[in-house]
């Protein structure tokens, strides 16, 4: 018997598709006011954060499709569907912030030897739409957290803010000490945390698709959990525990029983699952019974 609750019909995705759609309508539109205002302005700072939202704008926009595609019913060759888009997509934008990286940091470079201009009024007025925008974009975001595309928005956007605010600092600084190169030291720390996010991201993206037991969820603990808590299982082994999406957990095992019937392997089973879903949020598992050494060799297989 197979049971994966809300595999295709879930609640919190829905939602998360939603809120991605929001961070995406309004990324879209402040990424042209700063690219419009980082050109008239000669704000190196401002055109790194355009470039930075472009780059978080396309990374929306994948996840967004990811998340919609992920939602197609399984296929025979695909029986856990089409979820991993959602981690490849986070991958891919991993990458795409380094390259954007790449290109601040070779201008910023450039314009810390040769300062230019700039016009520090219009950049504090721009920066400071920018920071209301992120802040009401992070608000957004902040509820869905969890997912892994949705929480790579949300430091996106934690990011941004910061970002934006050490813009109007930065105009601010600029006006007061007529020092231009003010400007692209700002873009550089924005690289910066560019870079970090990126690496967090594909460290995450990474992790699943290397099948690694998710970080919060310690394989030793499971088994002691199983053990204590259902008293028909004498041990575990062999036991694999990934993640097929973000916040989305499958488990298989080998359960070590004494020879019952069939009809009380099923509570038996009935009860280990309980357990690691409500204790571990594990929701797919796959346990197959083996008998105590010293009986009869004989194997129950049972999804759950």
């Amino acid at each position: 018997m197979e049971h994966f609750h809300d595999l295709h019909l879930h609640p919190p995705r829905s939602l998360a598709r939603k809120k991605l759609l929001w961070s995406i309508g309004l990324t879209g539109t402040m990424m042209v006011v700063e690219v419009i205002g980082g050109v008239l302005t000669n704000s190196l700072a401002l055109l790194s954060d355009a470039g930075h939202m472009l780059t978080h704008f396309s990374a929306l926009l994948v996840s967004f499709l990811a998340m919609v595609y992920a939602g197609r019913p399984a296929e025979k060759e695909k029986s856990f569907g089409f979820y991993r888009l959602e981690i490849l997509a986070a991958l891919l934008n991993s990458f795409i912030l380094f390259v954007i990286t790449f290109f601040i940091f070779v201008e910023a470079f450039k314009r810390i030897q040769d300062p230019r201009p700039i016009r520090e009024l219009q950049m504090f007025l721009v920066a400071v739409v920018g920071l209301g925008v992120n802040l009401l974009s992070a608000k957004i975001l902040s509820g869905s957290a969890e997912d892994l595309n949705v929480k790579s928005a949300f430091l996106h956007m934690l990011g941004d803010t910061a970002s934006s605010f050490g813009i109007v600092l930065g105009a601010i600084a600029i006006h007061f000490t007529q020092k231009p190169i003010i400007d692209p030291l700002l873009s550089v720390l924005i690289g910066v945390l560019i870079l970090i996010w990126s690496w967090r991201l594909l460290r995450d993206s990474c992790h699943i698709l290397l099948e690694s037991s998710p970080r919060h969820i310690k394989v030793d603990e499971v088994v002691e959990a199983v053990r204590s808590g259902v008293q028909e299982v004498k041990d575990l082994h062999d036991v694999h525990i990934w993640e097929i999406t973000s916040k989305m957990y499958a488990m298989t095992a080998h359960a070590i029983v004494e020879d019952m019937k069939i009809s009380e392997s099923s509570a038996v089973l009935d009860r280990i699952n309980h357990l690691v879903e409500n204790r571990f949020e594990i929701g797919h598992t796959n346990i197959q019974f083996e008998l105590k050494e010293g009986e009869k060799v004989h194997h129950h297989e049972h999804e759950h």
